[in-house]
């Protein structure tokens, strides 16, 4: 009998977690990965989303090469952050040096005419060393949790999972 007990209460605080996870991303802002005008994005995505993760420098073009691409995207107004510097696979999975970070924080700068406040890299995937540069810059450093509690679509809908099944849970 007190198995059984057990048993329902950690099932009964098992689906509460889930339900408490639902309700933190039905409320919590939406986001975008992978901004950059060489990349696709279904407008309906970025009208949806509050946060905005840009790719500061794609296929070794910058941003702020195009004015009326950023003038667009300031007129949307929304949060911006910077979302790696090339969005190289795993780009931060070994060592940056402090010139890379600040030529991305340069061309999001000079592209939005203010200073990124936070970092997203591409994949998630950064190593202690350049935590610490981030660090190091001022930049907030986002990861799992920031996406286990948002709803983060992705440009050409290219994610782990599909903006529909995002918009879905």
């Amino acid at each position: 009998m007190k198995k059984k007990k057990i048993i329902i209460l950690i099932l009964f605080v098992f689906i509460s977690l889930i339900f408490i996870l639902l309700i933190t991303r039905i409320i919590s802002p939406k986001e975008i990965d992978d901004i950059n005008p060489e990349i696709p994005c279904a407008s309906g995505d970025i009208e949806k989303s509050e946060v905005l993760w840009i790719i500061p420098k794609y296929n070794n073009h910058s941003i702020s090469e195009n004015r009326e691409w950023c003038d667009s995207i300031l007129s949307l107004n929304k949060t911006l952050g910077m979302h790696g510097i090339y969005h190289n696979f795993n780009e931060f999975d070994s060592d940056k040096n402090q010139e890379e970070i600040k030529e991305g924080m340069k061309i999001f700068e000079e592209c939005f005419g203010y200073k990124s406040e936070t970092f997203k890299p591409p994949q998630l995937k950064i190593n202690e060393y350049n935590k610490e540069l981030i660090k190091e810059n001022n930049l907030r450093l986002k990861l799992n949790f920031n996406q286990l509690i948002h709803k983060v679509y992705h440009c050409n809908d290219t994610g782990l999972f599909s903006n529909r099944f995002i918009d879905f849970f």
